[in-house]
């Protein structure tokens, strides 16, 4: 069971990307026998609306499958406790077996598994049944994380939660484009078609934080994340090997581990291979977000660093 973890705010966490733009569709349908707007059973083609729904309520996603034993003795705790909150959290369901395009954005290695989204990013919360105690815990620490970013709406427990309004206006081709590469696994084609709309337009700041997502996605594809990290500690000082950990521990929400490795690496080479750790760096914060604290902080030590 891995240590619940509230504060992971990530957008390259899980690759949630090719699932936040699908046809509109109905938000879901509530759980039986629950507060209709608090519980609701969610798929790969609703979940764009939960995404938008986590920018004014905290959604805590419930990943689970009919055959999983500890799956039936956490969904009653978490459902439980959400309802009793009285709608400052919505539980989405998410049967793994009958919604694979969620198991693999949420990388559900092993169910259950809880994840929040906060303003559309997620948090990983933890993995396995834990006690209810633990749950309120971690749902208390959630709700603060929650604030700090700005999401403290609530849903009437009563009404079914909203969908997302009707008329979207459409994606600009090239991020359709995008889109359309990162559902089929086509990394490059995607990054290309980012790097072209942001030679059109320098300020799309959708298609700059794109772009960022699909190269870490890119560099971590099919890595053998064991004999990348026995290479690291091998050579602290190579920093293909560093690089390539570091994406590791952003693509599974270690920041403040990656930050660290880069910041000791810039602090121990110099010239070119300096100037390579900085720019890997400077990636890195774009893809987090310039305003997370964690960044703030990597930031004052790299310019310390620097003069």
């Amino acid at each position: 069971m891995s240590q619940p973890n509230p504060g992971a705010v990530l957008r390259g966490a899980v690759d949630l990307s090719g699932l936040r733009n699908r046809p509109s569709a109905p938000a879901g349908e509530p759980k039986a026998g629950s507060a209709p707007g608090l519980v609701i059973d969610v798929t790969d083609a609703t979940f764009p609306q939960i995404l938008e729904l986590s920018r004014t309520v905290p959604v805590v996603v419930d990943l689970w499958a009919e055959w999983c034993g500890p799956c039936k003795q956490l969904s009653p705790i978490l459902e439980k406790v959400v309802t009793e909150l009285g709608g400052r959290l919505v539980l989405a369901k998410v049967d793994v077996d009958a919604n694979p395009q969620l198991a693999q954005g949420f990388r559900a290695q092993s169910i259950p598994m809880v994840v929040a989204l906060v303003a559309g990013q997620p948090v990983p919360l933890f993995t396995g049944a834990v006690p209810e105690q633990q749950v309120r815990d971690v749902f208390a620490q959630l709700l603060q994380l929650a604030a700090q970013n700005g999401v403290n709406g609530t849903v009437d427990p009563g009404e079914q939660a909203p969908a997302a309004e009707a008329g979207e206006p459409p994606l600009p081709p090239l991020h359709a484009e995008a889109f359309a590469a990162i559902e089929s696994g086509d990394y490059a084609r995607a990054a290309q078609a980012y790097e072209k709309a942001l030679a059109e337009n320098p300020r799309d700041d959708d298609a700059r934080a794109g772009l960022g997502q699909v190269r870490l996605l890119q560099r971590v594809q099919d890595v053998d994340a064991v004999a990348v990290r026995e290479a690291a500690a091998a050579a602290p000082h190579d920093v293909a090997a560093q690089l390539a950990v570091a994406d590791l521990d952003v693509a599974g929400g270690h920041v403040e581990d990656a930050f660290a490795r880069l910041l000791e690496l810039f602090a121990a080479v110099g010239g070119d291979e300096r100037a390579t750790v900085r720019e890997r760096l400077v990636e890195l914060f774009g893809l987090v977000g310039d305003a997370d604290p964690r960044v703030v902080q990597a930031r004052r030590r790299l310019a310390a660093l620097l003069f």
